[in-house]
């Protein structure tokens, strides 16, 4: 009798396990929130991360996303899965630093603040400037833009940085090989001159972009002087 009792409890055991098992595994993530991410929509980060139902077990989707290397997402340099119910899952998006692009053998590529070359696509992205001027060899993927003198990121980034400041989106950045910089507006060209006082010539830039639409030409914000507040600029139409 005693020896049954065993038995029984033992297949009892055996069987709770089972359920047991059958109910955890059965458990699926059914609501997903994505945020932080610009470059990619939400239905397309929840599409790259739970490409099919597997995907969607919360215990499988737990081991994968803590035990496994994560995917690699273009302009993504990391992701967080923030469990916060068996059913329930927040995904945490980290995107890359891009700065601007180059064009490259029919390529976009994409570099940082560091001049580090990012991503290469062949598509465009919006809010993302063209830098245009800069002499460079040959160009290779997580390595910095072969060029001269790398304080021209540091030039960049601060030019951009301005821009964004004032809200103004711009074509393309280009630069002489002097280091002078221009900006492309549609069909305005901005001379900014070096470096000097840039936040008060994108602020002059944006004051008089009104005066500016419909125009067609060359705006001279190089003789800028900060001492001047009545200075005027030169505007030579094409």
């Amino acid at each position: 009798m005693t020896g049954r009792k065993r038995h029984m409890k033992i297949i009892l055991a055996a069987a709770f396990a089972l359920l047991l098992g059958i109910a955890v595994w059965s458990v699926r993530i059914t609501d997903i929130t994505v945020t932080g991410s610009t470059r990619h929509t939400q239905e397309e980060m929840i599409e790259l991360l739970f490409p099919d139902s597997l995907d969607r077990n919360t215990l499988y989707c737990y081991y994968k996303d803590r035990f496994e290397p994560h995917l690699k997402i273009p302009f993504v340099a990391d992701y967080d899965m923030i469990f916060r119910s068996p059913f329930r899952v927040e995904i945490m998006v980290y995107e890359k630093s891009i700065v601007g692009y180059v064009s490259y053998m029919n390529s976009y590529m994409y570099f940082d603040k560091d001049g580090i070359i990012v991503e290469s696509t062949s598509s465009k992205l919006e809010g993302i400037p063209e830098i245009s001027g800069l002499e460079f060899g040959q160009i290779a993927l997580n390595e910095p833009l072969p060029v001269p003198n790398e304080k021209i990121f540091s030039e960049i980034l601060n030019l951009t940085q301005v821009l964004s400041i004032y809200e103004l989106d711009v074509d393309q950045i280009s630069y002489d090989d002097k280091g002078q910089a221009f900006l492309l507006l549609g069909d305005v060209r901005v001379a900014l001159g070096s470096s000097d006082n840039m936040n008060g010539k994108i602020s002059e830039l944006r004051d008089m972009l009104p005066q500016l639409e419909g125009l067609k030409g060359t705006l001279y914000l190089d003789t800028y002087d900060e001492m001047d507040s009545d200075a005027m600029y030169s505007f030579i139409q094409d």
